[in-house]
């Protein structure tokens, strides 16, 4: 199943943003869904993550407090809002879906070996 990113684009330092991720099937679910990110010359990372429910959030230290992700299972998307955005947070950002319930170890959400599908990617730019 292919995931399909959406909301990427050249902000200012500052902005805010709201990326987008749904299932090219809708019909399609997942136990787990996250939002990892790549800069330039760096290995993917994760950011944050959500239950099939949207009960439960899990976000890195690093971007808590400006990065929150949400979900809406009616039409089966779930988000990743940006605010007070930094040159660093320039990065493509990838959504990604885990079938597996091992989301609470914290060692298995962020690797990216724990998700079996994956979207495009969607590249947020930020200027300063």
């Amino acid at each position: 199943v292919q995931l399909q990113a959406f909301g990427g684009g050249l902000v200012q330092a500052g902005d805010s943003l709201t990326l987008s991720c749904a299932p090219a099937e809708q019909s399609f679910s997942a136990i787990f869904m996250a939002w990892f990110r790549q800069a330039p010359g760096k290995e993917r990372t994760f950011v944050s993550g959500i239950t099939s429910t949207g009960g439960t959030t899990f976000t890195q230290d690093s971007v808590k407090g400006r990065f929150a992700i949400s979900r809406n299972n009616a039409i089966n998307t779930v988000y990743l809002r940006i605010r007070s955005l930094e040159p660093d947070d320039t990065a493509v950002y990838y959504c990604a879906a885990s079938s597996r319930r091992n989301y609470l170890s914290r060692l298995n959400r962020i690797s990216r070996e724990n998700y079996e599908y994956w979207g495009q990617g969607t590249l947020v730019t930020v200027s300063s």
